[in-house]
């Protein structure tokens, strides 16, 4: 019997799929705890809207991206900071400064887990900063750090 699975389950499959499983699990197990559906016409269907809706979503998100992406390239960010002699500043500079500086000086909202740092900068100069937008779409922001 085809069956649509309504969750994942460990040996069996991932939610969304379509597999063939015996009558009896299928009845006796999987109809019973939800975990599955019958891959009937109407439930068929259903599935392909679902799946249809979740990859125009998907493309809207990667269409944003480029966008932002394109935006980031011509943005050079300035950040302020206090710095001692030899151009060392006090504290560092991290992923979550830069998010709430290009937030506040270009209304780009960019979530601080999406911006690689390798580490915190600690020094006065210009930095290019890689931030992961979508998958396979990185934006390259030009980070300006100048003394107050």
């Amino acid at each position: 019997m085809k069956v649509i699975l309504l969750s994942d389950i460990k040996g069996v499959g991932k939610k969304d799929q379509i597999i063939n499983a015996s009558d009896g699990y299928a009845r006796n197990f999987l109809f019973p705890k939800k975990l599955a559906v019958e891959a009937n016409a109407e439930n068929m269907n259903k599935l392909k809207a679902k799946q249809d809706s979740n990859q125009y979503k998907k493309n809207v998100e990667k269409e944003e991206a480029i966008k932002i992406a394109e935006k980031l390239k011509g943005i050079l960010l300035k950040i302020s900071v206090k710095a001692g002699e030899n151009g060392k500043i006090f504290g560092s500079i991290t992923s979550k400064e830069i998010a709430d500086n290009l937030k506040e000086q270009y209304k780009i909202e960019i979530d601080k887990k999406k911006i690689e740092l390798k580490e915190p900068i600690k020094t006065v100069g210009s930095f290019v900063v890689s931030i992961r937008l979508y998958e396979g779409i990185i934006g390259n922001l030009k980070v300006q750090i100048i003394t107050a």
